[in-house]
């Protein structure tokens, strides 16, 4: 069952790279939640993981560069947001590979709070800026 859903009322920002990656990263996070949450191996767990994290620094980089490159004002706030995100990924990623931790119920739970509350509030406030 999917963690979290995206629809355009709860989530569409109308800048269109955004509302697609967005949907994209739903769906990678989706799939770690079910793998984590069904008992998959470890491996493929892992390998889950590792292509979310890495398509979330590929995503906030991109939504960077389009900030800066359309002077959006509130870009220094907005970049602590995804560094603080990327900082608590990399090191769940570290210890996971480590065996220090794992993906749980929990986790996911987390990131689609994090989701919940970024998007809205950070996101949508480039919408106008990035349109």
């Amino acid at each position: 069952m999917a963690l979290i859903t995206w629809t355009a009322d709860q989530y569409g920002t109308g800048v269109g790279f955004a509302d697609s990656e967005h949907q994209t990263l739903f769906g990678l996070l989706n799939k770690l939640y079910d793998e984590a949450t069904g008992g998959a191996a470890r491996a493929t767990i892992g390998a889950s993981l590792d292509a979310l994290i890495a398509y979330v620094v590929d995503h906030f980089a991109h939504e960077e560069r389009e900030m800066l490159a359309k002077g959006f004002g509130g870009y220094d706030r907005h970049k602590a947001e995804h560094e603080a995100m990327v900082g608590i990924c990399a090191d769940l990623q570290k210890k996971f590979h480590a065996g220090q931790a794992e993906v749980t119920e929990e986790v996911g739970q987390l990131v689609k709070g994090w989701l919940d509350s970024h998007i809205p509030t950070f996101d949508m406030s480039y919408s106008d800026t990035l349109k």
